[in-house]
């Protein structure tokens, strides 16, 4: 529609504002979803941090997105999936979502036959552990800490280590092994979530519009506007405040400007 498109217009500076802070955000929580521009394959991005969220709808899922919104620079803390971009962020301190190799051990249960259920079975035991220590962390001493949790990293490193000769087994083992760095960042930052959950909460409402509206944008300037005015009402939703009464604010300005909806430093 026009005005939404002429609203989306007046609150862009807010939205570039918003994505100009991304990168110096302690934590970001970052998914992505298919999505459709003009019939033609695209992607919805969302980059969700303490105090704001930002959408991004491009035609790429690649790493040039993470480039362009977080800089491949990003030191901060990151909660994400195993999609093989995020390994770009070399300087960033990753969590990858334990939910996601949860439901792959619980697939890998449902069709194994005979002994193939014990590696999964296995991780999921070892990833329960975990969660169980980061619940009791209040508990026990940083030394109890430190050797529960050194316990654990020593069990899966043994999982790691083993030679499944069950094909889809190896295969996630091998995943396992890509992403053993980041599995159990949340046991030495708290501030950081097991599961990225809050990325993908913040995927739903994209998820909802993209069923209910054809899968997407018909026009780059619908995405445009797409991605500006979801970034705004999620944004003031975390931050309890008023869409409405910042579209009506945006309206009445004379030209766009920035509204302090994003950290200035």
């Amino acid at each position: 529609m026009r005005s939404q498109a002429r609203t989306a217009e007046k609150l862009r500076p807010t939205y570039d504002a918003m994505v100009a802070a991304l990168p110096a955000a302690p934590v970001v929580n970052a998914d992505e979803t298919g999505w459709k521009i003009g019939g033609l394959r695209a992607w919805a991005w969302t980059f969700v941090t303490a105090r704001f969220t930002v959408y991004r709808i491009k035609k790429s899922r690649g790493s040039d997105v993470l480039e362009e919104t977080l800089g491949f620079d990003f030191r901060g803390l990151i909660g994400r999936d195993g999609w093989a971009p995020y390994a770009k962020l070399v300087e960033a301190t990753a969590q990858s979502c334990l939910a996601h190799f949860f439901v792959r051990s619980r697939e890998l249960i449902e069709t194994a036959l005979r002994g193939a259920a014990r590696f999964p079975h296995a991780v999921i035991r070892v990833l329960k552990a975990a969660l169980d220590l980061r619940d009791r962390r209040e508990e026990i001493s940083a030394h109890g800490l430190a050797v529960a949790r050194g316990r654990i990293e020593a069990r899966m490193d043994r999982l790691i280590a083993w030679e499944p000769t069950h094909a889809p087994n190896a295969r996630f083992r091998r995943h396992l092994e890509r992403e053993r760095p980041h599995l159990f960042t949340f046991l030495y930052r708290p501030e950081i979530e097991a599961t990225n959950w809050k990325g993908e909460h913040a995927m739903r409402p994209l998820t909802v519009i993209r069923k209910n509206c054809g899968g997407g944008n018909r026009t780059p300037r619908g995405a445009r506007t797409s991605e500006t005015l979801l970034s705004i009402v999620r944004t003031c939703e975390q931050q309890a405040s008023s869409a409405l009464a910042l579209f009506v604010a945006a309206l009445r300005a004379t030209l766009p400007v920035a509204f302090p909806l994003a950290p200035s430093g």
